[in-house]
């Protein structure tokens, strides 16, 4: 079963940042989808589902909103490289 979320925002939103309609509810989707990747919400694959892009297209859109593609420390890190 889908699930549908509606947000209402006025007009004036549209024309201020001079954006159509469409891109301005593309571009929210994919905020959303990107804060709750970055929470670890949401796996990539999920996350670029509910933008209705492919996965590798999300992850390499990340930068745009200064989000990691992969988020581990340093200690994380090492010990990845040591079970190599």
């Amino acid at each position: 079963m889908q699930h549908q979320l509606s947000i209402n925002y006025p007009q004036s939103w549209l024309d201020v940042l001079q954006l159509s309609r469409n891109s301005f509810e593309e571009e929210a989707r994919m905020a959303m989808a990107v804060k709750l990747f970055e929470m670890k919400r949401l796996s990539s694959g999920m996350a670029a589902k509910l933008v209705g892009i492919p996965r590798v297209l999300f992850l390499l859109n990340l930068h745009r909103y200064n989000v990691p593609m992969i988020d581990i420390d340093e200690n994380e890190l090492l010990e990845d490289i040591k079970n190599a």
